[in-house]
C-alpha cells in the first residue's frame, strides 16, 4: 500500500501536487501584496524625505528675487508645534 504513492498517476502523488500548487500560489499571492505594500511604504519615504530636506536645507532663493527680501518671521519654522511659533533668536543676549 505505502508503494503505491510512487506509482505513476498515483492519486495520492496528484492530490499531493495540487494542494502544493495551492501553497504556491497563495504564497505568491502574499507576497505580491507584501510587495506593493512596501512599494507604496518607499515612495512615501521617499516624499517624506524630500519634504524634510527642503525644511532643513532650504534652497537658495533664485537670483530674479533680492536675496534680502524675506525677514526672520517669513522663514518656515523647522520644528514648531504651531505655525505662528518662531524660535527665538537672541537667547544667550
Amino acid at each position: 500500500m505505502f508503494f503505491q504513492l510512487f506509482q505513476p498517476g498515483s492519486s495520492l502523488h496528484l492530490k499531493r501536487a495540487a494542494t502544493l500548487l495551492q501553497e504556491a500560489q497563495m504564497a505568491r499571492l502574499e507576497h505580491q501584496a507584501a510587495a506593493e505594500h512596501h512599494a507604496a511604504l518607499a515612495k512615501m519615504y521617499a516624499e517624506r524625505v524630500k519634504r524634510l530636506s527642503g525644511e532643513v536645507y532650504p534652497l537658495p532663493a533664485p537670483s530674479g528675487e533680492a536675496a534680502g527680501t524675506k525677514t526672520e518671521q517669513d522663514k518656515p519654522a523647522i520644528y514648531s508645534i504651531e505655525s505662528n511659533r518662531r524660535p527665538k533668536s537672541n537667547l544667550l543676549t
